[in-house]
């Protein structure tokens, strides 16, 4: 079955993946460009993460989503085990929202080009980025529109979360919007940063109780970002949690 589901996956799935790509991220680009990048800007990749993973046979569990208020701004914090994450989290978490993503992606043929076009925030790493960062996030997550930020800065090599860095915290606490924590499983298992193709499987997200400014008020940020590493960790399959 292994081998019939990896020819399945390269000659079938993976072209057709290509071809969704490249069609999502004109028809992103062009609706940015007719001033849509709030709409067409989510829903086009929504739909494609869902295709994708129907293409590669991925089962997708979700629990939570009766924490999350559709008109609520939010900060979505989520730890991250894998490639699938991005699709996980487009295509199932049912709220819009922009991503956080380092500079170095907008290099991405055709989707590095439409999410800057559908406003995605970039930052870099001077301070000036971090800065301009800040006036973009708040101006941009107004009514409803939510933004979401893996706090570890890159995917796990072990399944493992790994160490949180302080930026995705201040930057929240200075946009001053509440912060609902996001665990993923079996990402890892599916498709790893070593692994060099996809394995059929079940990934599963689930979305924790908004932490409010008012919770998190008057806390350092050390330990505020320690408790929300424990909420994370505390529903990740117990092969992959930390001790």
């Amino acid at each position: 079955m292994k081998i019939i589901y990896k020819i399945y996956s390269f000659c079938i799935a993976l072209p057709l993946f290509i071809v969704a790509t490249i069609i999502t991220a004109t028809v992103v680009v062009i609706a940015s460009m007719l001033g849509d990048s709030v709409y067409v800007g989510y829903y086009a990749p929504k739909w494609w993460s869902r295709i994708t993973c129907m293409l590669f046979l991925i089962r997708i569990k979700t629990e939570g989503k009766e924490f999350i208020d559709p008109k609520q701004s939010y900060v979505f914090l989520a730890n991250h085990q894998g490639y699938f994450d991005i699709f996980l989290i487009y295509g199932y978490l049912g709220h819009n929202f922009k991503w956080m993503m380092k500079e170095y992606l907008r290099k991405i043929p055709f989707v590095g080009y439409a999410c800057a076009k559908s406003k995605h925030i970039y930052v870099g790493d001077s301070l000036s980025s971090i800065q301009r960062t800040v006036l973009q996030a708040q101006e941009t997550l107004r009514g409803g529109m939510s933004m979401v930020i893996f706090p570890e800065g890159t995917r796990t090599y072990t399944g493992e979360m790994g160490t949180f860095k302080r930026g995705a915290f201040m930057l929240a606490n200075e946009i001053g919007l509440p912060i609902v924590p996001l665990t993923i499983n079996g990402s890892f298992d599916v498709f790893s940063r070593k692994a060099k193709s996809v394995s059929p499987g079940t990934i599963s997200l689930k979305i924790h109780k908004p932490i409010t400014v008012e919770e998190r008020k008057g806390k350092p940020t050390k330990v505020f970002m320690q408790e929300v590493f424990d909420i994370i960790n505390s529903s990740i399959e117990e092969k992959y949690r930390k001790a």
